[in-house]
């Protein structure tokens, strides 16, 4: 696994050991980030990346011209991975790692605190998309899951591909839809 792009383009990043991390290949990672370039999502953009695992997506963002990410996992062995790969890549420092709950972590946030962008890559058998949907303040949402995701309510599935058992899709809040429905190509009636 490798960054694909941006300043540490082609640094091997670890995973930690274990089978409870899925790290997203860089076939999927490089098909989000041209979605992403489209969509002039990444430069300058304050990202969190939740369920980080390797860090893998948030480190690409950074390569790319993030200006700031959060890492946040449970798993201290994810954590311990994160922190070695922002090493080995070179862009820790713009980084914060979080050994914390995803939904806790947002929960948490204080007033007007706000994400550009957000990626989030549970465990497949994830169940809590409504509650971590509802507790994240974020303009344009990367939703990484083995099956699809259905939008809870307030928000708008953007754009939805599958790449082998991955199932990608982007996800904004229903107030800050920029095209209309009949208008998205894509848009699921």
């Amino acid at each position: 696994m490798r960054v694909v792009a941006g300043t540490a383009r082609g640094r091997r990043l670890v995973a930690p050991p274990g089978s409870r991390v899925r790290p997203t290949s860089d076939r999927v990672r490089e098909a989000i980030f041209n979605a992403l370039g489209s969509l002039d999502a990444v430069d300058g953009a304050r990202v969190v990346d939740l369920f980080a695992g390797t860090g893998a997506l948030g480190i690409e963002a950074l390569s790319r011209g993030a200006a700031h990410v959060t890492f946040v996992d449970a798993d201290r062995r994810a954590i311990d991975a994160v922190r070695e790969n922002l090493a080995v890549t070179d862009v820790g420092g713009e980084a914060v790692v979080l050994a914390a709950d995803a939904i806790e972590h947002l929960r948490r946030l204080g007033p007007g605190a706000r994400y550009d962008l957000a990626f989030c890559d549970p465990p497949y058998d994830f169940a809590g998309w409504g509650q971590l949907l509802a507790a994240l303040p974020c303009d344009l949402v990367v939703v990484e899951s083995g099956e699809e995701v259905p939008a809870p309510p307030g928000w708008l599935v953007e754009r939805h591909r599958r790449y082998g058992s991955t199932v990608v899709a982007f996800l904004r809040p229903a107030a800050t839809d920029p095209v209309p429905t009949e208008l998205r190509p894509n848009a699921k009636e």
